[in-house]
């Protein structure tokens, strides 16, 4: 079986240029960063309280443990990738604006003119 490399995956897009809602393009690629950040940021910290809630109510590990932990060589690379990976996909949709201007790509108005003159 094809081992599959996130880091490609996370930027891939559908054809053609991606649809703008608000006036301004570079706003909404601030506001598509920004909710991207808020997504993690949710996911991450209710993660991370329940996982502590749960180490901390079977005595496993106290708070103050959690907080003194260090990682060693093995976790902080797998943090470092981890991390890599994240970057690509919040900074994915500036990445495929860079594609579409060097690629030519049509934007969805030229899209859509091309699929009513076909029909």
């Amino acid at each position: 079986m094809k081992s599959i490399n996130k880091l490609d995956l996370a930027g891939t897009k559908a054809k053609g240029q991606r649809p703008y809602f608000l006036e301004d393009k570079q706003t909404e690629q601030v506001m598509s960063l920004v909710m991207v950040l808020a997504m993690e940021l949710s996911v991450a910290r209710e993660r991370t309280a329940t996982l502590e809630c749960l180490l901390e109510e079977k005595g496993v590990l106290t708070r103050d443990e959690i907080n003194a932990y260090s990682p060693n060589k093995t976790e902080v690379a797998k943090r470092s990738a981890d991390t890599q990976e994240f970057l690509v996909r919040l900074t994915r949709i500036l990445q495929q604006d860079k594609e579409e201007m060097q690629n030519g790509d049509p934007t969805m108005q030229e899209v859509q003119d091309e699929l009513v003159k076909t029909s």
